[in-house]
């Protein structure tokens, strides 16, 4: 398929409807002609419209984060399938939804006020000046798809969310009670008396009949079935596996060499100093007083400029290109008056590093791996089309290889996962490999496909073997373990409750574990702060010892492989002196808390308040891929997701 793609797109046909595309394109518009006219936004919120073009961009944005944090690619594919595409989307509907709020209010920023904040951002300053530069400005907001009027649309919003966080915050102060409830409970402390119940305590389970193995065999059936397994035939072309043996041509090498030298090359560095003039008259007085050795950043101070200095630096870092070239003719300590491009300037050079040229025989090897990589290249796509016409005249996989000269080898079995037979990852697989042989039927082939890095491949289905349950008696002795571990679980849990049940009628906790040989234990002065460093009770009883009531009496796992009947005997409030302290402490958090509560409140109330509509098909085309119900979306209004 991948080979008759390429042909196709040679042939006069290709260019025949590439040229009635271009037309198309040019009278409608390339949105008329592949959506027909429909909605073209992600995000409806008030009089704000977010379009696919804006989202892509936002979701680039976000993707891009995501990969550097999590180190490597994130396709569009893996980030629909983890809901990312429906995040974004949702992120920016919210955002959207309380700007739009936040104007309907009344909460404006000024434009006066919107262009002090646009000049206090340094990535828009110029280098030299150290100024605001708007053609610096316009430039960067292209690099990242914006343009200024969007930008200031963001810095507004951004601008009116802060006045207002401001304005609320510095008024909102919790009451004390609210802080002091929560000191009470992060400061409280709890005495449990305990003892355990161990599998010594009760009656030893009977082994497990067949019968019953098989019960807990279909009642585990999900977690008991073994994956579906395929054994793979499968054909790769590699530029591995021919590069080592290609010749290099000699001309080829000096063709290569010839073009790549320059940027090979070592240039030649200058370090000088450019005081920026107003015209050839001071041009000549500051070149005087250079001569005379008075410091260049002195003169530059007295004329109210920057001096600006460039420490071996080559010709193409020199921003004016005639000063330039004024530099780099100027011998070492030499001055000179300059007219350039961006006004007059006087010059002294101060060291001169000669440049080195890269000889053929410094970097033969790296142009020969460069040729044999290309050479490479062109060997796999022949031995490609060499596959791919005997595959298309009837031959199978094999044969084709054959007539190709290319080797095959058998992977499996494997899962849809790329696990063996033992959970252990099968070499020589890809997600993309495995997608193609887990769609094909037992004995089904697949076309030429590219693997990327420059490789591709074929293969064909030999054998699939279908999910299923295992035989009883190779999970047998699992089954046992589990089935013995249940039913001990299960007498355990009888006897503590039991003896739970004794404690809660009167019994002493003492008298009650004398009864199975156990002893009491205590632990003392547990609050939420020093209950992670407990090591005598599991989590399971540190959690229903803070949910308990005082006298409780409850039934929890143990530390170790049973159970304890516990019985919280005593819980004790903060002293006052350390209640106050705590109290006053937690107050800027706890406020902290209750404005994020409050601003979250706000979004959502936002959303309601403008009608937020958002289309997720509109979103999934917008990153590159097929939406889920082409039809929703598609038509009308009525068919939009209301937030």
């Amino acid at each position: 398929m991948l080979l008759a793609v390429r042909k196709f797109a040679k042939s006069w046909v290709a260019a025949v409807l590439i040229g009635l595309l271009v037309i198309s394109f040019a009278l409608f518009g390339i949105n008329d002609v592949f959506k027909g006219g429909t909605s073209n936004y992600v995000v409806t919120a008030g009089s704000r419209k977010v379009s696919t073009a804006d989202f892509k961009r936002e979701f680039d944005n976000f993707r891009k984060g995501a990969e550097q944090q999590v180190g490597q690619p994130i396709t569009s594919e893996m980030a629909a399938a983890n809901g990312l595409d429906t995040r974004v989307m949702n992120e920016v509907a919210t955002r959207e939804a309380f700007g739009e709020m936040l104007s309907k209010i009344g909460v404006k920023p000024s434009d006066s006020l919107i262009t002090r904040e646009l000049q206090k951002i340094p990535a828009f300053f110029d280098q030299v000046s150290g100024r605001f530069d708007k053609n610096l400005y316009g430039q960067r907001l292209k690099d990242n798809g914006l343009t200024p009027p969007a930008f200031e649309v963001i810095m507004r919003d951004q601008v009116a969310e802060n006045h207002l966080a401001s304005a609320m915050a510095n008024g909102l102060r919790v009451p004390r009670a609210y802080t002091a409830l929560g000191a009470i409970y992060g400061l409280e402390s709890r005495d449990v008396g305990y003892f355990t119940v161990d599998p010594r305590n009760v009656v030893a389970p009977a082994l497990p009949t067949d019968a019953q193995l098989t019960e807990l065999m279909k009642e585990n059936a999900a977690a008991l079935t073994r994956p579906e397994f395929r054994v793979l035939t499968v054909v790769r072309f590699s530029p591995t596996m021919v590069s080592a043996n290609l010749p290099i041509d000699p001309a080829e090498l000096q063709k290569r060499y010839e073009f790549r030298k320059d940027t090979l090359s070592r240039p030649e560095t200058r370090s000088l100093v450019q005081i920026p003039v107003k015209d050839a008259a001071s041009a000549q007085a500051v070149a005087a007083r250079l001569a005379k050795g008075e410091a260049p950043g002195a003169i530059a101070k007295s004329l109210g400029v920057d001096a600006i200095d460039y420490a071996d630096k080559p010709r193409t870092a020199i921003a004016d290109p005639k000063v330039g070239l004024a530099a780099f003719t100027l011998p070492a300590g030499q001055i000179a008056p300059v007219q350039g491009d961006l006004g007059f300037a006087v010059i002294r050079v101060s060291k001169i590093t000669p440049g080195q040229a890269v000889t053929l025989e410094q970097i033969r090897p790296q142009l020969e791996a460069e040729l044999r990589k290309d050479a490479a290249a062109e060997k796999v796509y022949e031995m490609t089309q060499a596959y791919d016409d005997a595959h298309g005249g009837g031959a199978n996989l094999a044969e084709s290889a054959k007539k190709a000269n290319v080797p095959v080898f058998t992977i499996g079995p494997v899962t849809a996962q790329g696990a063996g037979l033992d959970g252990q990852p099968v070499s020589g697989v890809n997600p993309k490999l495995l997608a193609s042989a887990f769609a094909l039927p037992q004995g089904g082939e697949s076309e030429v496909e590219e693997a990327g890095n420059g490789e591709y491949y074929a293969l064909r289905v030999e054998k699939i073997t279908p999910k299923s349950l295992p035989p009883l008696a190779e999970v047998k002795p699992q089954l046992v373990r589990v089935w013995m571990m249940r039913e001990m679980v299960k007498r355990l849990q009888t006897k503590a409750d039991a003896l739970a049940a004794r404690v809660k009628k009167g019994e002493t906790l003492e008298a009650v574990a004398a009864s199975i040989g156990a002893r009491v234990g205590r632990a003392t002065s547990i609050d939420r702060q020093n209950a992670g460093q407990n090591r005598v009770l599991s989590r399971d009883a540190l959690i229903k010892t803070f949910g308990a009531k005082s006298g409780e009496v409850y039934t929890a796992e143990a530390a170790t492989f049973g159970l304890v009947v516990a019985k919280l005997e005593a819980i004790r409030a903060p002293t006052g002196p350390t209640l106050a302290r705590i109290t006053e402490e937690s107050r800027p958090q706890m406020t902290e808390a209750i404005f994020r509560e409050i601003q979250a409140d706000a979004q959502k109330a936002a959303a309601t308040l403008v009608k937020v509509k958002t289309y997720p098909n509109n979103a999934r085309v917008a990153i590159g891929l097929e939406p889920l119900d082409p039809k929703k979306d598609a038509k009308a209004p009525q068919t939009e997701k209301t937030k």
